[in-house]
């Protein structure tokens, strides 16, 4: 094997621990959706739309990111 075909299957190795790693949070993420984020629907109010709408910001820009979308957009 060539030191080359070693690199990448490291950085192969260590890319698939990442998106293990992704994955786990997104299935967290999900599990807590299905919950309504812990949030009781017979308590929200304002301040649980801002914690919200917040979370939903901070998503927006990672898929804006990975899909080339909003300012990522060519």
């Amino acid at each position: 094997m060539t030191r080359r075909a070693q690199d990448n299957t490291k950085a192969l190795d260590a890319f698939i621990a990442k998106k293990a790693e992704i994955d786990a949070m997104l299935a967290r993420l999900q599990a807590l959706s299905d919950d309504h984020f812990n949030f009781d629907p017979e308590a929200v109010n304002w301040g649980s739309v801002g914690s919200i709408g917040s979370v939903a910001s901070d998503l927006r820009k990672i898929t804006d990111f990975l899909f080339g979308e909003g300012e990522h957009a060519e």
